[in-house]
């Protein structure tokens, strides 16, 4: 049960609550279209970026319009169950709500138990299509059980982009689904090193991966400083040094 005090303090938070709340849809209200929004008779003299770029905007409002409009929903609701006397019980099984839980969310009418059991079960129906990202993905990196990234624009634009084949010079009877496959089966080099710095940008050596270790041991073992053989040594550089 709470005490006089509790409630007089949960109170003040769900009134400046209200106020914050308040604000927020007010500010975020659309009153305008986007052209009025933007100051222009039309939208297609400009460029898809920057409509983009107002769209978003106008999005963001939305959602902080509707996210405000909700919550402030739910605190009225709270200060009427302080007047109502009604504050700080269940309002599906009757039994008494822990301060702790009002102090974290002061608009709550209900006990975790059954806040737990409101929460809907159903996923969205986008992760039927979505794939997972790779799981430790940054730790295969020296293993070389590591992705190919030489394709990733073509992966991403297969799902759409502003360009139609038209845009693409001998891509005249192809089609949208086609427009980025791409039938090579090159790759990136099978042996790689990569050249590493330290924080503050200096070089700090070079990371082998293990098969370039292992084609390195390779080599070792047939007695050869390189596939084409031994590298004869030279005190000066043939290139530049003049002949004598």
């Amino acid at each position: 049960m709470l005490t006089t005090q509790q409630i007089q303090t949960l109170e003040k938070e769900l009134h400046a609550m209200e106020e914050r709340l308040t604000q927020t849809e007010k500010e975020t209200e659309m009153v305008q279209s986007a052209q009025d929004s933007v100051g222009e008779l039309s939208m297609y003299d400009n460029h898809p970026a920057d409509m983009g770029t107002e769209l978003y905007e106008r999005e963001k409002d939305l959602a902080l319009n509707t996210h405000a409009e909700d919550e402030l929903g739910k605190v009225q609701h709270a200060l009427q169950a302080i007047k109502d006397g009604t504050y700080g019980t269940c309002e599906v099984c009757g039994k008494n709500i822990q301060y702790e839980r009002l102090e974290a969310i002061p608009y709550t009418t209900v006990c975790i138990e059954d806040a737990e059991q409101s929460v809907p079960e159903d996923r969205p129906v986008e992760e039927d299509i979505l794939i997972m990202a790779e799981p430790n993905s940054f730790a295969e990196r020296r293993s070389g059980d590591r992705r190919d990234y030489e394709d990733s624009f073509q992966e991403i634009a297969r799902s759409g982009t502003s360009e139609t084949p038209s845009d693409f010079s001998g891509n005249e009877n192809r089609d949208y689904a086609d427009l980025y496959d791409d039938d090579s089966d090159e790759a990136t080099e099978e042996y790689e090193d990569f050249a590493v710095s330290d924080i503050r940008g200096k070089p700090a050596g070079v990371v082998h991966s293990e098969e370039s270790e292992e084609y390195k041991e390779e080599l070792d073992a047939e007695g050869l400083e390189s596939p084409l053989g031994d590298i004869p040594y030279h005190k000066g550089d043939s290139y530049v040094d003049d002949k004598k």
